[in-house]
């Protein structure tokens, strides 16, 4: 099934009408959240999923199909496994202790594959494939079906949080919440504003971001927030180098690692992210935004992916790659 067809089966129980939550305005505080929905629980959001139980808060994990809901709490067993397990090997709990916390976590975790289910949550996150007009066409359908109060926040990378906002109904209570992979270890969530996001509704989504643990940043709604607004461009900067012919990939990466402390250097991390996903955001950012000149797509980021070869996840990018271990550069140039 196509991916439009998989998030319109969340929807495909929901009576015309389906909440019957007053419409009047909530005097309730946004920073009472309690049940937290995650709409999506791919490589991102398991990760909030995770994080979000671990804080306390009651979750409902949403999937489009039985199978795809699956996996995702598959992951989130796993990872989960994998953090108590270091918490004995560390002393910081007993066998014991470690398995009450696994066992509350989890306990918190509820499933639906339909999103009426979400009618009563507080916040609701959504982490689904990263196109526009399948998120716009999501929120259409979503904002009539949950309670006036809920805060909807999109995890998106790089798409305007505005137009999803206004397509939701509810622009004063929405938000961009963008996380960073793998959210249970990375620290940094942006929380992104509009001109019409309500300032409570900014406060108390920044609130919940610091009680999961993240260290929260603001930003307005431009093209890729802080992060991938600054970093992006960069990426490309350096395979416009690779298109000129300027230095190899080994000396591109090597140089920003030792000259400028980056743990990892640009086209190693491009073939880490995936190339792919890179071309995506900029051709996005160069349709909405044509006279913006550090919005440009260098010859080498089409011609990798047109071949098929999108980094680590097909083994073959600016690296050649041995699963999640990467080799030699495809040029043939190698590290000093």
């Amino acid at each position: 099934l196509k991916v439009t067809s998989c998030i319109a089966k969340m929807f495909s129980k929901v009576r015309v009408q389906a909440v019957s939550f007053s419409v009047a305005r909530t005097v309730r505080s946004f920073s009472q959240f309690k049940k937290v929905g995650v709409v999506g629980l791919g490589l991102m959001g398991h990760g909030v999923a995770q994080v979000t139980a671990a804080a306390g808060y009651q979750v409902l994990a949403i999937e489009a199909k039985p199978e795809a809901l699956a996996v995702g709490m598959k992951r989130i067993e796993d990872s989960l496994s994998k953090v108590v397990a270091r918490s004995v090997k560390t002393g910081k709990e007993t066998p014991e202790g470690a398995k009450k916390t696994y066992d509350d976590i989890m306990g918190r975790i509820t499933t639906s594959t339909n999103v009426a289910d979400a009618a009563d949550c507080d916040l609701i996150i959504e982490a689904i494939i990263e196109k526009e007009d399948i998120k716009i066409d999501f929120y259409k359908k979503l904002g009539p079906l949950i309670k006036p109060s809920c805060v909807f926040a999109s995890n998106t990378s790089s798409l305007a949080i505005t137009n999803m906002a206004v397509a939701s109904g509810r622009a004063d209570k929405f938000v961009g919440l963008h996380f960073f992979n793998p959210v249970q270890v990375m620290k940094l969530v942006e929380v992104i504003k509009t001109t019409h996001t309500n300032p409570e509704t900014v406060k108390a989504v920044a609130e919940f971001g610091t009680k999961i643990g993240k260290s929260v940043v603001h930003c307005g709604d431009t093209p890729g927030f802080i992060v991938n607004r600054l970093l992006v461009p960069f990426l490309c900067q350096a395979m416009l180098m690779i298109d000129r012919g300027d230095a190899t990939t080994a000396d591109i990466d090597l140089s920003m690692q030792l000259g400028a402390g980056h743990p990892m250097g640009p086209l190693h991390l491009m073939d880490y992210i995936g190339i792919d996903t890179a071309l995506s955001i900029v051709t996005g950012w160069r349709q909405n935004f044509p006279d913006e000149p550090a919005f440009v797509i260098p010859k080498c980021l089409s011609d990798k992916v047109a071949a098929g070869n999108l980094g680590r996840k097909t083994g073959k990018g600016f690296y050649n790659w041995d699963g999640d271990k990467v080799l030699d550069a495809i040029d043939g140039s190698s590290k000093k």
